[in-house]
């Protein structure tokens, strides 16, 4: 019940990984100094055997025993030092290793053939630790080192041919065994590294590729929000305006018509677009692709100014994305000369079909004003980053001698098969 709890508990981000079998190995990975400890305990007993127990000669029988008597002390303690540095063979494996063949060399000036665990250990270090290249090169010097070092004491009378071979197979056949064990150990611990490195990779590019998306995500909610709320109460606030302004009701009843017309519709995209939100097996929020052109123009005329829609080519097979760019474009245009044109009184949207996109303008003969004025909120920045994504350009800004200007091109885009 407790494992369960904390899986449970953990964030779904985190990289888990599976624990190492078997109680010792997890004791061994998590104390790597006792684990070393017994490593040198065990070195030390198993390099003391063969020392101790090679026989020395009487006094009196050959020179042997004598000079065994006076290398016997000096062979225990550099032993018994290489030994201790299996201490340092996860931080300094190839310092370890050739700590190794210097108590191999001294095993040389035994009078039989004797030898140690110790080359076969750092061996395995060096193999777990750097590389297997890096043990076949240190092997291979260590062996060349010790071979000729043993070939001029055996030339110069000093060792006997015996020690030499017998030194060069046992030494040999260690560091085989050793980077063997260590190649199979070492590449299995790198390959595995390496897998948790690339997961952990991929999960932080997942984090990233998210927090793209949701904003992604949130800067196309925005825009779907401003074009609805801002283009429906600009229309309203100034259907409104011209109701207040007259006494005749006869004459105002299209106009209050009007405001409750665009409030309906902007309550419907409003819920459309919410519904989708709040539907979490909904795909990515995708843009209500209604051709708004013509209630734009209705609404902007219904506000009292001349408006007049003019659209030439042919529209056919245009995909939703650039259909929905268009109705944007004209609607953002027309609700900025609704709130910033001052003594505006005509508008003129015109719209062309061209077999590789279509052209969008948009003019007021409105006063000059200053372009800080239309392009200080978010929709035009919302137009250009709708555009931009259709693949598209616009332009915006004042005209001679008066008005403002919005020209848009946007290609057409390639219909799903």
């Amino acid at each position: 019940m407790t494992n369960r709890s904390r899986s449970s508990s953990s964030s779904e981000g985190e990289l888990r990984l599976p624990r190492p079998p078997g109680v010792l190995r997890r004791y061994w990975a998590r104390h790597p100094f006792f684990a070393d400890t017994l490593v040198v305990v065990v070195c030390l007993i198993v390099s003391a055997i063969p020392v101790l127990a090679t026989p020395v000669l009487p006094d009196g029988v050959g020179t042997e025993g004598a000079e065994w008597r006076r290398v016997l002390p000096t062979l225990m303690v550099v032993a018994g030092l290489g030994c201790l540095s299996l201490l340092l063979r996860r931080r300094h494996p190839l310092l370890v290793f050739v700590v190794s063949f210097v108590v191999a060399l001294a095993y040389l000036f035994a009078p039989t053939p004797i030898n140690g665990p110790l080359v076969l250990v750092a061996t395995y270090a060096v193999a777990v630790y750097v590389s297997t290249r890096a043990t076949l090169v240190a092997v291979a010097a260590g062996m060349i080192v010790l071979a000729g070092a043993g070939l001029v004491l055996a030339g110069t009378g000093v060792i006997s041919t015996t020690v030499l071979w017998g030194a060069l197979v046992n030494e040999g056949l260690n560091a085989v065994i050793g980077g063997l064990i260590g190649a199979n150990v070492g590449s299995r611990a790198r390959y595995v590294a390496a897998l948790i490195d690339h997961s952990r990779r991929l999960v932080v590019e997942r984090d990233h590729q998210a927090q793209l998306a949701s904003s992604a995500e949130r800067e196309r909610i925005a825009r779907e929000l401003h074009d609805i709320v801002a283009h429906s109460l600009t229309v309203m606030v100034a259907l409104a305006e011209g109701v207040a302004a007259s006494n005749d009701a006869e004459r105002t009843r299209p106009g209050v018509e009007a405001i409750a017309a665009t409030g309906r519709e902007a309550l419907k995209d409003m819920r459309a677009t919410l519904g989708i939100l709040r539907d979490a097996d909904a795909a990515p929020l995708a843009p209500l692709a209604r051709d708004t052109t013509t209630e734009t123009v209705a609404s902007a005329r219904a506000a009292g100014f001349d408006t007049r829609l003019v659209v030439s080519g042919d529209p056919a097979d245009l995909d939703s994305r650039t259909q929905l760019a268009v109705s944007r474009i004209v609607q953002e245009s027309v609700t900025n000369v609704l709130r910033h044109a001052s003594a505006a009184t005509r508008i003129d949207v015109a719209i062309q079909h061209d077999p590789d996109g279509v052209s969008v303008t948009v003019t007021d003969d409105g006063l000059p004003t200053s372009a800080s004025e239309h392009t200080a909120g978010f929709g035009l920045r919302g137009l250009r980053e709708r555009v931009g994504l259709a693949g598209g350009t616009i332009t915006a800004g004042p005209r001679r001698p008066h008005g403002w200007s919005v020209a848009a091109r946007i290609p057409r885009q390639e219909s799903a098969s």
